[in-house]
């Protein structure tokens, strides 16, 4: 058994590091004010262009596609540890290299199951930075943790399906750079229960897409990073050949799709649990309270030593799932995907509590990532799956052979 990182890894690690260091870090606060100037809520700030150009150069570009040559060529356990680093600063990083959600995950999609028409219209410029993406699948009428109620309709009409239906948390979608949607909705609601859904491309500005409104979450819109649109498709029409896959792919699709995002968003929320306990370290050793730092007290010693052993615990479940993704395929690395999804965002949140709580009032200011990162953290409590559904998928599993004993 080897923890070592391998060459090319550490030779990566490396690199990324001193990019955070000497460019993203010192980018947070100029990303805070040109955002707060700018004229355009979902505007893109100015430094994060900046940020994207300076990555590309560096080759720091792509890092998330494992064995394919259109990306980095990494392997999900060399990426692991990079994309820990990314969710350092989440909203920043992953995006300045490439490599933020939803556009990873519908690049993969387009990657494994699109056409040669529809890589060239849409893969090979999200590829290349040029433009963003959104995933459109939760819906708000439904409980949509169970895929079967997505109830939006996507309906042959001679050369054409029709779209109807309403979907929200369809992030970075308000973004001006945003211009393709996909969008998943019922093509076949007699077929088998797995095989009533498919996946089809719409362009943002197709006739009948309407943005209602950016969702807030916990009070922050994530608006330079395209918030959380919901949106109507009224009758909205595509050429049939926008369609990715055969009818019925749709939730097959989205398993091979949300399985490699699950362990994104884990990788990321260890990163992101890293330096609140940096933060947390570095503000009771500073600060004095009763005669002494705050360090001194015992329940404030008590969370460093629990934080340090929550955050390797998860960090080496992480690496392991990486691992059985690349060796032995999704399907056997399912298990640990769940257990991950749910173990990682409370980590984070558990850390990121203590961090704040350490800071008083500064804690849930502006003045430190701390409130921004704890309202991300806990959001992905539910993103992809909440933690339920996971937990129920994975006792299943566990007492599959138990229940066949009897």
């Amino acid at each position: 058994m080897e923890f070592a990182y391998d060459t090319r890894t550490e030779e990566l690690r490396s690199r990324l590091l001193e990019f955070m260091a000497e460019h993203v870090y010192p980018a947070e606060r100029v990303a805070e004010e040109q955002t707060a100037a700018a004229a355009g809520r979902w505007d893109r700030p100015p430094v994060l262009d900046e940020l994207k150009a300076k990555a590309r150069a560096q080759g720091l570009w792509n890092l998330f596609l494992p064995h394919s040559a259109a990306g980095a060529g990494l392997s999900n356990l060399q990426y692991a540890p990079l994309a820990e680093i990314t969710g350092r600063s989440p909203f920043l990083a992953p995006e300045a290299l490439n490599c933020s959600a939803p556009d990873t995950g519908n690049m993969e999609v387009l990657d494994m199951f699109g056409t040669e028409a529809q890589r060239k219209e849409w893969l090979e410029p999200l590829l290349d930075g040029t433009i963003r993406s959104a995933f459109c699948m939760t819906e708000p009428e439904v409980a949509s943790s169970d895929a079967g109620n997505i109830c939006t309709r996507i309906e042959r009409d001679g050369d054409e399906y029709v779209i109807t239906g309403r979907k929200w948390w369809a992030s970075g979608a308000l973004s001006p750079h945003c211009k393709v949607l996909v969008v998943m909705g019922k093509t076949d609601p007699g077929a088998d229960r797995h095989r009533q859904q498919s996946m089809v491309l719409v362009p943002k500005d197709t006739p009948g897409v309407r943005l209602v409104r950016g969702m807030e979450l916990f009070g922050y819109d994530h608006g330079p990073h395209g918030g959380h649109a919901e949106i109507v498709f009224d009758r909205v029409r595509v050429p049939a050949a926008n369609l990715i896959g055969e009818p019925g792919d749709g939730f097959a699709i989205a398993q091979a799709r949300l399985g490699p995002g699950r362990i994104h968003h884990a990788m990321r929320l260890i990163g992101m649990a890293e330096r609140a306990f940096e933060l947390l370290c570095a503000r009771v050793t500073a600060r004095h309270a009763f005669g002494g730092p705050i360090a001194d007290q015992g329940v404030v010693q008590d969370w460093i030593a629990e934080a340090r052993m929550r955050i390797e615990q998860a960090r080496l479940l992480v690496l392991k799932t990486a691992w059985l993704m690349d060796t032995v395929g999704n399907k056997g690395a399912h298990t640990e995907i769940q257990a991950i999804k749910v173990v990682t965002p409370a980590l984070a949140e558990w850390v990121l509590d203590k961090a704040i709580q350490a800071h008083g009032g500064g804690g849930v200011s502006q003045d430190f990532p701390l409130a921004a990162l704890w309202a991300h953290a806990r959001t992905l409590r539910l993103a992809d799956g909440p933690d339920e559904v996971h937990k129920r998928s994975l006792v299943r599993r566990e007492l599959k052979p138990y229940r066949a004993a009897h």
